[in-house]
């Protein structure tokens, strides 16, 4: 029986954080709750999208912690096609209400980047479009290489966000090394969970939690200012 699933325990590709990290280097009137959102945005749809029953995925086994879930269809939320879509629309939302171009530019970009580095992570389960081809490098095989090259993305993009903003109060520096933390937490913790007690479950958590370091990541940028 499977043990039952609990908060933190879903998996989380954190080089997509990272990007949003590295990003407020090359947009930094963007918050990085914007950018947060628009990297992991195919994982805030994805969750909803199963709970409605338009895509589905199915817990496995298995002694390999990034291999634990088989992703059988998400062609809406995941497909390099419809990411294009998505980033196009997220884009020229963002600029219509802040009129920041490069900002938009750099939002759209982002989302379809979850597609580029999901390529490179997942084994061939990603669809070039609906109903089309699915390809994968499968890094996730590799339990080392997949910590070392996201462990490294991480902590680059950490790298380039503290050393692009700085705090303006006890907010801005303390919230953000406990979003690090937080993050860091969930993903080693996620190493080592079994797989989810239900599809429901993990949808539910994964919705709660990937919105929750978006909103928890505009919080403490407010409380950080750019660096000339």
């Amino acid at each position: 029986m499977l043990r039952p699933y609990t908060p933190g325990r879903f998996p989380m590709f954190i080089g997509h954080y990272a990007l949003g990290l590295a990003a407020k280097r090359i947009a930094p009137q963007t918050s990085l709750g914007t950018l947060f959102a628009a990297p992991t945005l195919a994982d805030l749809l994805w969750p909803v999208f199963l709970l409605l029953g338009w895509e589905r995925v199915s817990p496995v086994g298995g002694t390999n912690p990034f291999l634990r879930l088989a992703f059988d269809a998400y062609p809406i939320s995941h497909s390099l096609l419809t990411l294009i879509g998505w980033g196009v629309l997220l884009a020229l939302l963002y600029r219509v209400r802040t009129g920041y171009a490069r900002g938009a530019l750099v939002v759209g970009l982002l989302v379809v980047s979850h597609w580029l580095l999901d390529f490179v992570t997942h084994v061939p389960d990603m669809p070039l479009y609906p109903g089309g081809p699915k390809v994968g490098l499968g890094l996730w095989n590799s339990v080392p290489g997949t910590l070392l090259v996201e462990g490294s993305m991480f902590v680059a993009g950490l790298a380039l966000y503290v050393t692009t903003t700085r705090p303006r109060d006890g907010v801005g520096r303390y919230g953000l090394w406990a979003l690090v933390l937080l993050l860091a937490g969930s993903y080693v913790a996620s190493l080592f969970a079994p797989p989810p007690s239900s599809v429901r479950a993990l949808a539910v958590f994964a919705s709660l939690f990937g919105w929750l370091f978006v909103v928890w990541a505009g919080w403490a940028d407010r409380h950080r200012e750019s660096v000339a």
